[in-house]
């Protein structure tokens, strides 16, 4: 498989899958059959415990409506509100103050910075459900190394934007719309200590999403156009994974993929064989994303600055900003039990 995680037995029309973490095991599949005998299998073996249809795994709950499930992270959101002290706080309607620019050796030293650390990595692991907030954690992990107090209030905001919905997840649909379709975006030298740019991706199938990413670049792009070819390439590496995947899944995978950008230039230098001399600099894996689009993977489409669905893992918004990208994404609150 091309996730060291799944296993799948495939006999025929019969396709069995077992996700493993640790000593946690999902088993799902076609065949009730072959997934009794698996379970009898692992029982005789190992004794395993059968928890019946799945609902809750490593943190993740699930939540199944008629239309769909909702995976949400509800609990561990509300413990990690009362371990942080943060349940009487009024909350906010954004995860980062967007006014507030953070540097790297501006203000006083924490006294404990596994304090924050801590924190981080309970954020860090959040984002496997919230979307929403992938851009602000992985702004405020860049300053683990050496917190200081502009940080530690920084990350209590994002503790405080929390309360406001801790029971936010994504819908998957059961919708058999295997249309696979990615959003990607840049802010570019958005850093002030190394005037490195911020890349941001997003991956829809159907109109659920199933992958996303934000993350600093490793390079200084020398311009916005190289910043946002920069963020096309990770996209695309993605979704060179994502497609092998599904072909192994047996899930089909319309191609080409949809990749949309809201830069001109860098769809104009994916899309040209020619190496200029303002290309000649970027490094030439970038460009296998021209040998996607060539051998038919990908297809490259502008889209309007009113639908940069990437746009909220690349910047700090408004609360307004924040929740209008929010409703044109998948992402909902799970009713109350």
């Amino acid at each position: 498989m091309y996730d060291y995680s799944l296993f799948s037995k495939k006999t025929g029309e019969s396709i069995v899958y077992i996700a493993v973490y640790v000593d946690d095991i999902v088993v799902t599949g076609t065949d009730t059959v072959e997934i009794t005998d698996l379970k009898t299998f692992l029982n005789n073996n190992f004794k395993i415990k059968d928890l019946g249809k799945l609902h809750y795994f490593l943190g993740l709950e699930i939540l199944y409506k008629d239309d769909g499930v909702i995976v949400s992270q509800r609990k561990f959101t509300l413990d990690l509100l009362k371990e942080y002290h943060c349940t009487d706080y009024s909350s906010f309607s954004s995860p980062l103050d967007p006014t507030m620019k953070l540097k790297a050796k501006e203000g006083k030293k924490l006294t404990d910075p596994t304090y924050y650390r801590k924190l981080i990595g309970k954020f860090n692991f959040l984002t496997n459900t919230r979307l929403d907030i992938a851009y602000s954690v992985q702004h405020l992990s860049q300053f683990m190394y050496d917190p200081r107090k502009p940080h530690l209030t920084a990350a209590f905001h994002l503790l405080r934007y929390l309360k406001k919905d801790p029971t936010l997840g994504i819908f998957l649909s059961k919708d058999q719309d295997y249309t696979i379709k990615a959003y990607c975006d840049s802010d570019w030298a958005a850093c002030p200590d190394s005037r490195k740019s911020v890349s941001g991706y997003l991956v829809l199938m159907g109109n659920s999403p199933i992958s996303w990413k934000s993350k600093k670049q490793d390079t200084i792009s020398l311009s916005s156009a190289e910043a946002e070819y920069r963020a096309l390439r990770k996209v695309v590496g993605e979704l060179v994974w994502l497609s092998r995947l599904f072909e192994e899944l047996s899930v089909p995978s319309p191609k080409p993929i949809a990749v949309f950008c809201d830069s001109q230039s860098a769809m104009h230098i994916a899309r040209n064989p020619v190496f200029h001399e303002r290309t000649k600099h970027i490094e030439v894996d970038c460009h296998f994303v021209r040998h996607k689009l060539q051998e038919g993977l990908i297809s490259l489409h502008h889209v309007g600055t009113t639908n940069k669905l990437a746009d909220v893992l690349t910047k700090a918004l408004t609360g307004v900003r924040h929740s209008a990208a929010l409703h044109k994404l998948a992402v909902f609150s799970t009713p109350p039990t």
